[in-house]
């Protein structure tokens, strides 16, 4: 397929105008001054997604429109048509009707499809790769996020983009995981890959720049636990801070569908991307730091 060229002058459609991601993505384009439009076509609308493109003329399109329930997944495992309208129906319906026109789709997706195994064992460094098989259905919101991924391999007009467990330096926002933890009563302690908003989102316009497609893990490389963010919060916002730790059998009493914890293979990103930071030094540079309300400790030599 020929995709439009980057020579032109760039024009972003967006889905998702209320959503976090959808958000921050308009607050890096005009940063950029890069114009762009939001959606107001449904995803699951043809008719209306053919539409908007009409209107707006775009050299690139982002979906960052999907449901992941509120106030957590949990939401989906009772509202599953809802679920499938939406992160299935409508997104299929995007990446088509992109394909039709030419254009590369941006879609923001979830790295919530994998679980640690045998052969990707918990602490081992060896992570999920692009190409490895979805190997996690225990939410329903995962297994539809993974039959909608299988089925964008086809559309080599897509940019699929695995997020993870999302952080950014807004520790207000309900969605940042940081923000999540710090009020839950217990939280468990397991490594996992995260996606750093602040660092990760203005390289996916890049990659819309660059007119790459296929799947990326889209986090920073490395893994951090539960623990280990909540510690950086005590060290960084509040020395009064405490948690409790529970186990996944705990857990699992006082939510209807499991969660992923996983690793993901970064390498893929990382060539393209050298500058990348790893998960621990991206959250103090892009979260911690910014947010810092305790005093900074000096090392004076006496």
């Amino acid at each position: 397929m020929v995709f439009q060229s980057t020579d032109s002058p760039l024009n972003f459609l967006i889905y998702g105008r209320t959503g976090w991601i959808g958000g921050l993505l308009g607050k890096i384009c005009e940063s950029q001054n890069i114009n762009y439009t939001y959606g107001s076509g449904r995803l699951e609308s043809r008719a209306t997604l053919i539409a908007d493109i009409a209107a707006v003329n775009p050299t690139h399109v982002f979906n960052a429109a999907g449901v992941t329930g509120r106030p957590n997944v949990d939401w989906c495992e009772s509202h599953k048509v809802e679920t499938i309208r939406t992160n299935v129906v409508g997104t299929l319906t995007l990446a088509d009707v992109c394909r039709e026109k030419g254009l590369i789709l941006v879609n923001y997706a979830t790295g919530c499809i994998f679980e640690y195994d045998s052969e990707h064992e918990l602490g081992s460094g060896v992570g999920f790769k692009e190409e490895d098989s979805p190997n996690f259905v225990g939410s329903f919101y995962s297994k539809t996020k993974a039959m909608v991924e299988e089925l964008l391999k086809n559309y080599d007009n897509v940019c699929t983009l695995r997020v993870r467990m999302p952080i950014s330096s807004d520790l207000t926002n309900p969605r940042n995981f940081i923000t999540k933890i710090s009020r839950y009563e217990k939280v468990v302690n397991i490594p996992n890959s995260m996606t750093i908003l602040d660092e990760l989102l203005p390289i996916s316009v890049e990659m819309a720049k660059r007119n790459l497609t296929g799947i990326y893990n889209f986090t920073n490389p490395g893994c951090v636990s539960h623990n280990e963010v909540l510690e950086l919060y005590r060290e960084y916002i509040d020395p009064s801070y405490t948690w409790k730790n529970f186990n996944l059998e705990e857990q699992a009493k006082v939510i209807i569908a499991p969660r992923s914890n996983n690793e993901l293979d970064t390498t893929k990103l990382k060539t393209e991307f050298p500058e990348l930071l790893s998960i621990k030094e991206s959250l103090v540079k892009y979260v911690f730091e910014p947010n810092r309300k305790t005093p900074v400790q000096l090392n004076c030599k006496v």
